[in-house]
């Protein structure tokens, strides 16, 4: 149905024409928004989904997104645009200094939504979005370990600490399963990595966390402040969680070197063709 024949039950929060700003990867873009389509059928896209055109940007990076991937222009989402930007800025600037253990910093504030990521992981991730996007390298897949068992182990090792609630522990490993498992393909890959997101889809008959690594896991917790505050979580919950995501971005910290691949492949010159020509 086209964007001018809307039937009742479809809602869009957004128009044509408008000035957005769009997550692309963990970052945050200005944008236009081209064209509105509803999606009944779409495995990436439920519901209403926006053809955005990135301002400063070839044609070529136009795309399909989800209504969760765009926000209002407006100055609190700037902020968070430029909390964002300061902190893969940071993370360039410090990853060739000492690489020993710093103190945390509090990377993001959303409303009462706090997440704390150590300085080397914020390296981690510079590294990574530099390898898959100047690049145009990729992760290979599956990865090992994989998220369910990154999440295992830190369930293991937390089980053995003084005062884990081991239901609540259970809860808390199950939710961030299913939030990677549906955030994955419209919030934490680089446009580089689409086409390898739905080939892996075709090839193994598994869930995203049973596929994709560290690497993917520490993209979604970077998204995490944004998502949660569009829940309908209470306080205590909230609080609940982003204190265990703490703790396992502190665990995923201390086995850095064990669960972070360093080989990235070449993907083949059809794969670049094919990517560049979305």
């Amino acid at each position: 149905m086209s964007e001018g024949e809307s039937a009742p039950h479809e809602h869009y929060l957004y128009n044509v024409d408008e000035r957005v700003l769009c997550f692309h990867g963990p970052l945050i873009y200005e944008a236009k928004i081209l064209s509105r389509e509803w999606f009944d059928d779409d495995p990436d896209i439920q519901g209403a989904g926006y053809y955005v055109h990135y301002k400063g940007w070839k044609n070529t990076w136009d795309e399909w997104v989800p209504e969760s991937r765009v926000l209002r222009l407006n100055d609190t989402n700037l902020a968070m645009q430029s909390k964002l930007k300061d902190l893969y800025t940071q993370a360039g600037k410090k990853r060739r200094r000492d690489s020993s253990t710093e103190k945390e910093d509090e990377y993001l504030n959303t409303p009462e939504i706090r997440i704390d990521i150590p300085n080397s992981l914020k390296a981690q991730l510079v590294d990574d979005w530099e390898n898959v996007t100047k690049n145009q390298q990729l992760i290979v897949l599956p990865r090992v370990p994989t998220v369910s068992d990154l999440l295992e182990q830190y369930k293991a090792y937390k089980i053995g600490k003084k005062g884990t609630n081991q239901e609540i522990l259970d809860e808390v490993i199950h939710g961030i399963k299913e939030y990677f498992n549906n955030a994955l393909g419209t919030l934490l890959l680089y446009r580089f990595e689409r086409h390898q997101y739905a080939e892996a889809r075709k090839k193994y008959d598994r869930e995203m966390v049973d596929i994709y690594g560290a690497e993917h896991l520490l993209r979604l917790f970077v998204q995490m402040p944004s998502l949660l505050a569009h829940t309908d979580m209470g306080v205590e919950a909230i609080k609940t969680l982003t204190d265990y995501l703490s703790d396992i971005l502190r665990y995923m910290q201390k086995v850095q070197k064990q669960i972070f691949t360093t080989e990235y492949e070449n993907p083949a010159p059809d794969y670049v063709s094919l990517t560049n020509a979305i």
